[in-house]
């Protein structure tokens, strides 16, 4: 049963056709190297390659599309380590209205940049969640901004259920579909698309085990907040959204964890067989596949490589 809260599957179509101008449609790519490696079909999916260099495109768009006139003309405000900020600056941009970014200070130096460069007005903040959200509520009281929060946000889901539309689009017969998870926005918005489209197929989370409360509150039945979340995976240190928690409880078949060092081993591979940028959040869904390769053996499995943004001078390997 659907919680009537959730998008339908028209609600996310029409969101793709919302959205469609201001994203691009991006490419599935496949690498018969990395695939004799797993003992399965991998099709990529390049968020890499997205505006932004991110999925949260997607959501950002959305969420500002579906916007009032009369809040738009106050703008938008968020919290967020880089990928959400800068898609929420540039979409807001686009749409001619002010973007208030709450960051923390220890958000990498070029998804700060990235931000100034669409627009954003940034106020930096302790790098703490009761810090970004103190910070974001005197921004709010301020300017009158609406808050369009990263992830757990029914208009940002549906966006980000798109990226899971374009892919069932190329008709390909996936057997699982392996998202990231942080907050749970792409994750959930996979499994519901895919939930639609094809409910025989599998919708798999995958998390670093540094971060691991998805997994955590997976396999509780009950949400389990981060405490203090460490990994190299820094798109991926937030907490799992209430909203979010109970799209995947109904639709996600697992959540697979893995470490640091593969993580590292994944990316690596990406960057020397596919020879294209992913940040280390990116590399975690192949990592996961790689470490449970008995259980995608001789299966087409859809991996969404969720962005692409990382410091080139500070590669992990």
């Amino acid at each position: 049963m659907i919680t009537s809260t959730f998008p339908t599957l028209e609600d996310i179509q029409e969101a793709g056709v919302r959205i469609r101008h201001m994203i691009h449609n991006t490419p599935i790519l496949t690498c018969s190297a990395i695939d004799s490696l797993a003992g399965c079909e991998i099709f990529f999916k390049c968020e890499n390659f997205q505006k932004v260099g991110a999925f949260k495109a997607r959501g950002a768009a959305n969420a500002v599309l579906k916007l009032s006139e009369k809040d738009r003309k106050k703008g938008v405000a968020t919290h967020s380590s880089g990928n959400h900020a800068a898609a929420l600056a540039r979409a807001a941009t686009q749409a001619g209205i002010p973007a208030y970014i709450v960051m923390p200070s220890s958000a990498p130096q070029i998804k700060k940049k990235a931000v100034q460069s669409y627009g954003g007005q940034i106020t930096l903040c302790e790098p703490t969640l009761a810090s970004r959200e103190a910070t974001l509520a005197q921004v709010v009281n301020k300017t009158g901004a609406t808050f369009i929060p990263p992830f757990d946000d029914i208009h940002v889901i549906e966006g980000q259920a798109t990226c899971a539309l374009e892919m069932w689009e190329e008709h390909i017969p996936f057997d699982a579909i392996i998202a990231p998870v942080g907050g749970g926005g792409l994750l959930g918005g996979t499994a519901l698309t895919t939930h639609y489209i094809s409910p025989n197929t599998k919708v798999i989370g995958a998390e670093p085990e540094g971060a691991d409360d998805a997994y955590r509150s997976f396999q509780a039945k009950k949400r389990i907040p981060l405490s203090t979340p460490n990994s190299i995976a820094d798109g991926l240190l937030t907490s799992l959204g209430e909203l979010n928690f109970e799209i995947i409880q109904e639709f996600v078949s697992d959540i697979l964890t893995v470490s640091d060092r593969e993580i590292i081993e994944a990316m690596r591979l990406i960057y020397e067989r596919m020879k294209i940028i992913v940040e280390p959040s990116c590399a975690v869904p192949l990592a996961a596949l790689l470490k449970n390769k008995e259980q995608f053996h001789g299966k087409k499995i859809g991996i969404i490589l969720s962005g692409g943004n990382v410091d080139l001078s500070k590669l992990p390997f």
